[in-house]
């Protein structure tokens, strides 16, 4: 037997009004890949800042290589050589890739001398980078690179990544899976956390389960497919989104060569995207981060007007019309960043309940808010999306992740929209609440809706979908019925090849 790499042991930390991990032990093997599976709230989070210094457990031991590990911050994380790499990138636009990397070491070496290494390291692992590129300029997966390069540097013996994949396309995918196992097979022991559990399946040999803070099972994920490791996470049998069959609606949403310039240096500008979205519809849009995702949807809300005739909501101009007035005509839009886009941080999960739904839901009377009205309404949210917070009077900020996108996306749904644009609606959320998201998704159709799902994870995107397309540099390809796409069919539309014709005769 090989002895462990890391050693957790009893490992607890509680805070006021919730136990985020209890009594949690489990051990990584060096050059093991090691998944850590829960539902949103499960402790993940908790856990993996505990092993890199960012937060102390209350009760519980760690040992590295049979050493005692007890990481006061995260530098001292690094220097036992533990690396992590984030699901939410902490680059700066303006900087190059090499100022980039400089900034996340604590005894860097000169400039030639880093270009050399990052050079040398992206060569070996099959991440090209150039090191003088700006970030800003950087697609989604090649700034991921720039993360794990930078982790590399520092010769980890763990590294820790967290949803590595939810902004990669499948052909990305498969090359950051050939540098795992090329990391693996030199010894480097790699926690892995995500709810794609085919990726689980297909990477990892061994994976710890939480739930509501405890270890409930541990598997071999090769062995346990990914419903069943689902179930386990959530401790019930998942129920499958299902479809009603509904007849063919009328044109509510008309896109008519929408363009718009990037609203910044490292934006993306709208070219000629050209779409019509039926009542009862689901249109899935695909598209690797940055490709303009977040433009359309500001352009569809009424953040960034456009000319009037360039959307038409059931017919009527409104390109010129803002957010409010096109909320009122029942044309709703969930953007992707929750915290501080969606929601605002610091105001109670009633007050963001009214910053969307006063009108629609009757909150405000003679210029005065009717907060029963506005409390009724959030706890109406928390309780059919099963949102997990003691109550309406917590503060966003203090939801997980997952939670306050149960909340932002339930608190729009249940406005009874007639168009709904939602962009990456289950992202961060575990498998049970995904699917109850996207079954919300599917009712609000067979009610009459037309929806609109902007999305990086295919397999939801086939789920959901009655047509599909992909954005590109801004640019929108012809839709395709969803049903019978392969996903090598829709990673070449997200790379940009919309003729999948043409792409069909050159393989």
């Amino acid at each position: 037997m090989t002895e462990p790499l890391l050693s957790l042991t009893g490992l607890t930390k509680a805070y006021p009004g919730v136990v985020a991990n209890r009594d949690v032990s489990f051990d990584i093997a060096p050059g093991e890949i090691h998944a850590l599976l829960g539902e949103n709230g499960a402790g993940k989070s908790t856990l993996v800042k505990t092993i890199y210094g960012l937060v102390k457990p209350d009760s519980g031991t760690m040992t590295m290589n049979g050493a005692a590990f007890a990481p006061s911050d995260p530098a001292e994380a690094r220097r036992a050589g533990v690396a992590m790499v984030f699901q939410h990138f902490s680059l700066f636009d303006a900087l190059t890739v090499a100022e980039n990397i400089v900034l996340g070491m604590d005894d860097p070496p000169s400039p030639r001398a880093i270009a050399s290494e990052v050079a040398r390291v992206s060569e070996l692992y099959g991440l090209p980078l150039d090191p003088a590129r700006i970030v800003g300029d950087l697609s989604a997966g090649e700034r991921q690179r720039v993360e794990i390069v930078r982790c590399l540097l520092q010769d980890p013996k763990l590294l820790i990544m967290d949803e590595p994949t939810s902004v990669l396309t499948p052909q990305e995918v498969k090359i950051l899976f050939t540098t795992l196992r090329k990391l693996s097979a030199e010894g480097t022991a790699i926690l892995y956390i995500s709810h794609k559990l085919g990726e689980i399946e297909a990477l990892c040999e061994a994976a710890t389960v939480l739930r509501l803070g405890e270890v409930v099972a541990t598997c071999d994920p090769r062995r346990t497919g990914p419903r069943e490791m689902a179930e386990l996470m959530v401790g019930q049998v998942l129920q499958s989104p299902v479809r009603a069959s509904r007849p063919e609606g009328p044109i509510l949403l008309d896109l008519r060569k929408l363009s718009a310039p990037a609203p910044h240096r490292f934006g993306t500008p709208l070219r000629d995207v050209t779409l019509q979205v039926r009542a009862g519809e689901v249109l899935g849009i695909g598209g690797v981060a940055g490709n303009g995702q977040d433009e359309l949807v500001a352009a569809l809300s009424g953040e960034m007007p456009v000319d009037a005739e360039m959307i038409r909501l059931d017919g009527t101009p409104i390109g010129r019309a803002g957010v409010n007035a096109r909320r009122d005509l029942g044309l709703l839009c969930g953007p992707e960043e929750r915290l501080g886009h969606a929601a605002a941080p610091d105001m109670t999960l009633t007050e963001n309940a009214a910053l969307t739904a006063t009108t629609r839901k009757g909150m405000a009377r003679r210029g005065f808010m009717r907060w029963p009205q506005a409390r009724a309404f959030a706890e109406e949210v928390i309780a059919s999306f099963d949102v997990r917070t003691p109550g309406p009077g917590n503060t966003a900020r203090s939801l997980s992740g997952g939670n306050l996108q149960k909340f932002v996306i339930g608190r729009e749904i249940l406005q009874e929209p007639r168009v709904l644009v939602v962009n990456q609606p289950t992202w961060g959320v575990d498998a049970a609440a995904a699917a109850a998201i996207r079954q919300a998704l599917l009712s609000l159709a067979d009610d009459g809706a037309a929806i609109v799902v902007i999305s990086q994870d295919l397999d939801e995107l086939m789920e959901v979908s009655d047509r599909f397309c992909a954005l590109v540099e801004g640019r929108l390809s012809a839709s395709r019925p969803a049903r019978g796409l392969s996903v090598h069919d829709v990673g070449l539309m997200l790379g940009g090849a919309h003729d999948m014709e043409v792409a069909h005769v050159a393989e």
